[in-house]
C-alpha cells in the first residue's frame, strides 16, 4: 500500500510509512498533513462534517464515538481500493491534468483529504446498524464469527457501499465535450480527463461488483445492483437542461425532489442498510426498519444541506434545484417565476425571495419530520451504544 501511495503523492507516502497498521486506520489524513516534511501541492480541505456539513467539533465527536462502538475506524474505508496498483497507475497519468480545469482533479483532492463528500458516512451507518441489530434470534453463531458484534460480510458490505459512492462521484466529473467554452481549457485536456474519470470510476465499480459476488448472497447482490441502477437513473432524471446546467421544470413539485433525492443518495444508503440485515438473517420487518432509517436519514441530510446554503452564509453554493427553491415555485409560483424567468437567477434576488417566503420554515419542519421517522425506525432495536450513536447521527445532521 505504501508503494502505491508513493506514486499518488509523497505526502500520503510519508503518512503511510510512519503509521502502524492499527494506527493507520484511525487517523485522518488532514490531521497529519500539517507535519509532513514534503511540500505537497494539495492543501487540506476545510474541515467539514461527514455528509457535507461544516460542524467539525460536534460532528467529529459523533463520528469518533460511533467508530469506537463498532471497533473499526472508517476513516479510510475505501482506501485499500483507492491505493491499488491499477488506480495508482491511473494517478500517474492524472498528473497530466495538473493546471487544467478538469473537475476530476478536485474530486480526487476531496476524496484523499476527506473533504465535503464525507466518504465514510454510509459505511459507518451500515456498521452501526449491524452492531445494533446483532445476529438474528436463534442464529447459530460463535464468538469467532463476529468481530465487535459485526459479521465480516457486513464489514465488506460497508466497504462496497463506499466504493460505489466514490465511483459515482468520479463519474460525475465527466465533462460534456459538446458544450465546452474557450474558458474551460483545451479540448484535449478535457477529453483526457474524461478518459481518466471513466476508467477509474469503472474500475471501482468492477471492484465493488467483485466484492458483492464474494458475499455469496444473491438477494444482497440484487439490492445493491438496484442501488447502482438508481444512481445511473438519477443522472437522466436530474433537474438539468440538455447542457447539464441546473434548471427547474415549470411543474416541479416537492415530491419530484423526494424522488430525485431517493435516486441520487437515498437508495444506496437505504438498500445497503437492508442488505446488512439480510446478511445477518434478520426478518423482513427488521430489514424494512433498517431501510427506513437509511432512507429518512438521507432525506434529512439533503434537506439540511439545501437549507444551509440559505442560512449559513454559503450563498455562493445556492442552487436553483434545492428544496427551498422548489417549494418556492410550488407554493409561490408568481414570485418564483419573477426570480427564475431569466433561466439563470440572480443569487441576491433568489435569497431574498426564499428568505421572505416562509419556505425555509417548511423545510425545517420537513427535516424534523424525516428525523422523527428515522429515529422511529430504530424502535425495535434493543437499547445499546450503537443505537444511541445512530440517533445522535440523525440529530447532528439535522442541526444546521
Amino acid at each position: 500500500m505504501a508503494q502505491a501511495a508513493k506514486k499518488l503523492c509523497p505526502t500520503l507516502h510519508c503518512l503511510l510509512k510512519r503509521q502502524s497498521p492499527q494506527r493507520l486506520h484511525s487517523v485522518k489524513l488532514r490531521d497529519l498533513l500539517h507535519g509532513c516534511k514534503h511540500n505537497c501541492q494539495y492543501q487540506p480541505a476545510r474541515c467539514m462534517g461527514i455528509l457535507g456539513f461544516s460542524k467539525p467539533s460536534e460532528w467529529n465527536k459523533v463520528v469518533s464515538d460511533a467508530e469506537r462502538i463498532v471497533g473499526y475506524p472508517t476513516s479510510f474505508l475505501s482506501l485499500r481500493c483507492l491505493l491499488s496498483d491499477e488506480l495508482s497507475n491511473v494517478a500517474l497519468q492524472m498528473r497530466k491534468l495538473v493546471g487544467t480545469k478538469h473537475p476530476l482533479l478536485q474530486t480526487a483532492k476531496d476524496l484523499i483529504y476527506d473533504g465535503k463528500h464525507g466518504l465514510q458516512t454510509r459505511g459507518l451507518i451500515v456498521l452501526l446498524l449491524s452492531k445494533a441489530a446483532g445476529p438474528a434470534p436463534g442464529m447459530d453463531v460463535t464468538e469467532h464469527d463476529l468481530v465487535s458484534g459485526i459479521f465480516p460480510s457486513q464489514r465488506s458490505l460497508a466497504e462496497i457501499t463506499e466504493i460505489i459512492h466514490t465511483a459515482n462521484l468520479i463519474h460525475k466529473g465527466v465533462v460534456n465535450m459538446a458544450d465546452l467554452s474557450p474558458n474551460d481549457g483545451l479540448p484535449a485536456d478535457m477529453e483526457f480527463g474524461n478518459k481518466m474519470a471513466v476508467l477509474s470510476g469503472d474500475f471501482l465499480l468492477a471492484s465493488a461488483c467483485t466484492g458483492l459476488a464474494e458475499l455469496g448472497n444473491t438477494k444482497v447482490v440484487e439490492l445493491i445492483a438496484g442501488a447502482i441502477g438508481d444512481l445511473m437513473e438519477a443522472e437522466f432524471t436530474g433537474f438539468t437542461d440538455r447542457q447539464g446546467n441546473p434548471t427547474l421544470p415549470a411543474a416541479v413539485t416537492f415530491s419530484d425532489w423526494v424522488k430525485q433525492t431517493y435516486l441520487q443518495s437515498g437508495s444506496l444508503l437505504a438498500k445497503s442498510c437492508r442488505a446488512a440485515m439480510k446478511l445477518a438473517s434478520h426478518s423482513s420487518d427488521m430489514q424494512q426498519m433498517a431501510y427506513d432509517y437509511g432512507l429518512n436519514t438521507a432525506y434529512v441530510q439533503q434537506l439540511s444541506e439545501d437549507v444551509k446554503t440559505f442560512t449559513k452564509g454559503e450563498h455562493s453554493e445556492v442552487r436553483v434545484t434545492s428544496a427551498p427553491v422548489i417549494l418556492l415555485q410550488e407554493q409561490h409560483p408568481d414570485t418564483a417565476e419573477l426570480v427564475l424567468r431569466q433561466g439563470k437567477s440572480d443569487t441576491k434576488q433568489l435569497l431574498t425571495a426564499v428568505q421572505g417566503s416562509g419556505v425555509l420554515t417548511e423545510c425545517r419542519r420537513l427535516c424534523d419530520e424525516y428525523s422523527t421517522k428515522a429515529v422511529g425506525a430504530l424502535a425495535a432495536f434493543r437499547n445499546s451504544d450503537a443505537k444511541s450513536a445512530l440517533v445522535n447521527m440523525v440529530h447532528a445532521i439535522r442541526r444546521v
